[in-house]
């Protein structure tokens, strides 16, 4: 019974994890929608990748599969951000 619950949370950490990275994807649309970066900090998103790559060597070292695909989901879709961010502040000079 706990390995069923367990395998059960296992697959609800990577649905709420790879869920929640939607947010990042909503700030790239509005970028791109304003086609200007303005108002977004390229710090903030690092620092979200820098914290999701320790949150993924972790899951690596442990061998956590939901750890693992959940944090790599964060930090393509915080770099998306990023180089979205440079892309029109870019083009903005």
């Amino acid at each position: 019974m706990i390995e069923n619950l367990s395998g059960i949370l296992a697959t609800l950490a990577i649905i709420v994890g790879s869920i929640s990275t939607l947010g990042y994807y909503t700030q790239i649309f509005k970028m791109i929608k304003r086609k200007s970066s303005a108002d977004v900090s390229a710090l903030t998103y690092l620092l979200f990748s820098m914290a999701a790559f320790v949150w993924l060597l972790y899951g690596l070292s442990i061998n956590s599969f939901p750890l693992i695909i959940t944090n790599a989901i964060v930090i393509i879709s915080a770099f998306s951000v990023i180089v979205t961010h440079f892309h029109y502040k870019r083009l903005k000079k």
